[in-house]
């Protein structure tokens, strides 16, 4: 199965979206966006940034767990992972983002 873009709004009535894997599993979560086309673009920003290595920066969190971000060309973060376990389990995650991320596929809750 593909994988597919979720938009909706959040609690808070802003706009974002979370990019799932074919298994319903979420890969990349985006940030809060005030109107939805700027949620919408944030979208294609994914599909067009996702295959490229240099665009995901690997961290690690203040409790030490790994996690990446999807950058755009300008910097700025498009998507935010889940926490990891280890460099193995991230670096299949960054896989799966490059996999799914060039769905033409979005479930438009919002």
């Amino acid at each position: 199965m593909a994988g597919y873009y979720e938009l909706k709004k959040s609690s808070d009535g802003q706009f974002m979206f979370n990019l799932k894997a074919g298994n319903n599993e979420t890969i990349l979560t985006s940030e809060r966006y005030t109107v939805k086309i700027s949620a919408q673009n944030g979208i294609k920003a994914v599909q067009n940034n996702c295959t490229n290595e240099s665009r995901y920066d690997r961290r690690k969190s203040s409790s030490n767990e790994l996690y990446f971000v999807l950058k755009a060309v300008n910097g700025e973060i498009i998507g935010r992972s889940e926490m990891y376990s280890s460099a193995t389990a991230m670096e299949n995650g960054i896989a799966s983002v490059k996999v799914n991320g060039t769905t033409t596929i979005i479930k438009d809750n919002a």
